[in-house]
């Protein structure tokens, strides 16, 4: 049986030269399956792990459609780096048709994303919460939007994003078609699917949860002393580029700093970087300056770089469902890929949530300090028992400390006398009565005790004045439409 292309897919031949000419030629599974119905103007909801191609799978009908309707689309995202992706992909193919985009999105000034909007775009690329400000200042307006896509809307829903998406759905025109494309199919957005689109097709390429096959996974048991030096000895044996997540921001920075001083090249991204840094990490690691781009789960889904060797869960994921999207990050476009995940002895749990969703026994390896990893059988039972698995070199037999018996005074007798002190009080030293003090008022008593400590003759333990420092947590009308492909 002969391999399907992308014209056997009822795409208009300039779309197929277009495709060709970036040695596009074989849609993915995920293309082959959405873009006929999508053609046909069919509402389309399709579940697929990252890297498998998705953003052709809606983008394309969506081109060759806005040409025939002469309207304009809609395309949310929950991050900036996938926004921005997502206008790059499509710009390859758009370019040559004359396609007009605009990227609304956080992080850049309101006043070129308004030049953007009145350049009459055909395609905005959104993330809800900056097109909402715009649409409240009625610096947008969506009422003759006719094609909406919403990517990665498990990750949106995640990100708190839903009620913004509900408020621009009221904006947009009922008569629409949607396309919602997804990795996990939570019960929210399935109420969402039944609420808001219309009988549309589902297309499921790997149950939700699943990893790509073609990425070898494992975990690595150590202390939580030796993650940094066997991070370090995993990415000076790699020779491709590595991508390591962390749970927080301010750990992506400390290790960033710490690879630099082993010699490692490394860039940083997560929500505290700006909009500009961040595209200079994301350049910087796609042109191989840097070897190692250490992020937060901000760039889990937006990151969109061939031929990454490895990734690192340096901490496993919060939610188990982002640890599928982490590692689609490597192992893309049919490629082979590695994923590692360092877990403490604390975070045994977590392991068998992974291995829960994505329905596989991970192999485990245990990490001794300044050893080689040492293989363990996936499957045996002491890989959950704490008290079967040394994580560093040192003897685990408990040896007896010798006490001198004389540091030990027995109940009855007072401290006092182990000093070599007196225990009776002189007879020269008159005792303090409660009452020989005067007391003062209460305003004088407020003013005078210091805060955080007791007056004389009370009891109990003396507090500390509190910190200063501040507890912080590790995050106008439709244009005239002219696009339309030459024939």
């Amino acid at each position: 049986m002969a391999e399907l292309t992308f014209s056997d897919l009822g795409l208009h031949p300039k779309l197929v030269e277009l495709l060709a000419g970036k040695n596009f030629t074989i849609p993915s599974p995920i293309q082959a399956q959405a873009i006929p119905p999508g053609l046909l103007g069919q509402d389309v909801v399709g579940i697929a792990q990252t890297g498998t191609g998705k953003t052709l799978a809606f983008g394309l009908p969506m081109l060759e459609r806005m040409g025939k309707l002469k309207c304009q689309s809609l395309i949310l995202a929950p991050t900036r780096e996938l926004a921005l992706q997502i206008e790059e992909e499509l710009m390859k193919i758009g370019k040559g048709l004359g396609l007009r985009t605009a990227v609304i999105i956080g992080g850049e000034k309101q006043l070129w994303q308004e030049r953007q909007l009145r350049a009459k775009p055909h395609l905005i690329i959104a993330t809800p919460g900056r097109l909402i400000d715009l649409a409240k200042q009625r610096l947008v307006r969506l009422d003759q939007v006719k094609i909406l896509i919403l990517d990665e809307a498990d990750r949106m829903l995640d990100m708190g994003f839903w009620p913004q998406i509900s408020e621009i759905l009221a904006l947009v025109p009922e008569d629409r078609q949607t396309m919602l494309f997804s990795a996990t199919m939570p019960s929210e957005i399935r109420n969402a699917v039944a609420k808001h689109m219309k009988r549309p097709v589902k297309i499921e390429i790997a149950p939700s949860g699943t990893a790509a096959a073609n990425v070898a996974q494992e975990i690595i048991l150590l202390n939580k002393d030796h993650k940094r030096d066997a991070l370090l000895e995993i990415l000076k044996a790699e020779t491709g580029t590595a991508l390591v997540f962390t749970r927080t921001k301010f750990l992506a920075g400390k290790l960033r700093l710490f690879l630099e001083k082993g010699g490692i090249n490394a860039g940083e991204i997560h929500s505290d970087r700006s909009l500009a840094q961040r595209k200079r990490a994301l350049s910087d690691f796609k042109l191989g300056r840097t070897k190692v781009l250490v992020a937060t789960d901000i760039a889990a889904r937006g990151i969109d770089v061939k031929s990454i060797g490895v990734v690192i869960n340096f901490d496993p994921p919060d939610q188990v469902d982002d640890y599928v999207h982490r590692i689609g990050r490597t192992g893309r476009a049919g490629e082979s890929g590695k994923a590692i995940t360092f877990i403490t002895p604390d975070q045994r749990r977590q392991v068998k949530e992974i291995e829960r969703l994505i329905k596989i026994v991970l192999p485990t390896k245990s990490f001794r300090g300044g050893a080689n990893m040492i293989s363990m059988p996936a499957s045996a039972p002491s890989r959950h028992r704490a008290e079967e698995v040394r994580y560093d070199s040192k003897p685990t037999a408990r040896v007896p400390v010798p006490v001198r018996p004389s540091t030990l005074p027995p109940p009855h007798r007072p401290m006092s006398v182990l000093a070599g002190k007196s225990t009776s009080r002189p007879t020269s030293r008159p005792l303090r009565s409660p009452t020989s003090r005067p007391l003062s008022s209460a305003s004088s008593r407020t003013t005078s005790r210091p805060i955080g400590r007791l007056s004389a003759g009370s009891t109990g333990r003396q507090f500390p004045p509190r910190s200063s420092r501040p507890i912080t947590n590790d995050e106008d009308d439709q244009p005239g439409y002219r696009f339309e492909p030459k024939r």
